[in-house]
């Protein structure tokens, strides 16, 4: 093959190369496995049924009183709308889930029920308000549609052992250098909350409005042979907050439904 033939046939293998490399992604190429969901990836099972443990800040979460703004920074309107808190207002305005949004219902004790509603969406029900949350792996349409108490959720799964990459409508795994295919990883859940109706960062009134931005990482742990899920929680909102709201809550699984008791959005 002469040097002209040479550089022809190694120009159409590059360029044949770079059509691969840059196929629309979310399908198979041949003798490739198709990319795989967002569930089949899943580095942690956070499916079961959970129940809240409030080990600390009772007085805020169970049985806040009207006033009781200790341990959270707020702007000055901020304050003054939650000293004038009337949950009998919310009630007859029919707002009584203000308390229980998508920042809020974490923080209510009751149960959680975690399912896939499709393989790229997780669904968590609580008992406490009869609250659903969809929780999309999937990329965000333009229109999340109307804001409502729980928003639009986008997740993402974080492990140290692989990097995902969305394709479109799916999620794969990029090993690691070292890694063995296949090898089990540990991981986070990210989770970013937008689109959400003016709510109550907690039960007495104080407030988070509809630009608020709620980001959580959830974390499955074992200890003493119990199942435990540990989330962070942070809440960013320029209209009422100077600084991130920043929690942690922990809830423990449970081997079945026993307990699960929903019940209305109660402001009081």
């Amino acid at each position: 093959m002469n040097r002209t033939a040479l550089h022809t046939a190694l120009h159409m293998t590059i360029a044949a190369g770079l059509l691969v490399a840059t196929a629309a992604p979310g399908f198979a190429q041949e003798g490739r496995p198709a990319p795989r969901t967002a569930k089949d990836v899943a580095p942690i099972d956070l499916t079961g049924y959970w129940e809240s443990r409030i080990v600390d800040e009772w007085r805020f979460r169970v049985t806040p009183q009207k006033g009781d703004l200790a341990w959270v920074q707020i702007t000055a309107d901020a304050r003054k709308a939650a000293m004038a808190w009337d949950p009998a207002k919310d009630e007859a305005e029919g707002k009584a889930c203000r308390a229980y949004g998508a920042v809020g219902i974490t923080q209510r004790p009751g149960l959680m029920h975690i399912t896939w509603s499709d393989p790229a969406t997780l669904k968590m029900d609580f008992d406490t308000g009869t609250q659903t949350r969809m929780v999309h792996f999937s990329k965000a349409p333009a229109d999340k549609g109307a804001a409502s108490w729980q928003g639009y959720s986008e997740a993402v799964w974080q492990t140290p052992g692989n990097v995902l990459i969305f394709t479109g409508d799916a999620y794969v795994p990029a090993l690691v250098r070292g890694q063995a295919a296949g090898a089990p990883t540990t991981g986070t859940l990210r989770v970013t909350t937008t689109n959400m109706l003016p709510g109550y960062i907690r039960k007495n009134g104080i407030p988070y409005s509809d630009k608020a931005v709620l980001t959580e990482y959830f974390n499955r742990i074992v200890e003493h042979g119990d199942n435990y899920l540990v989330m962070t929680q942070m809440v960013d909102d320029p209209a009422n907050l100077p600084q991130p709201f920043i929690r942690t809550y922990t809830w423990k699984q449970l081997p079945n439904a026993t307990g699960w008791d929903p019940t209305p959005c109660l402001p009081r």
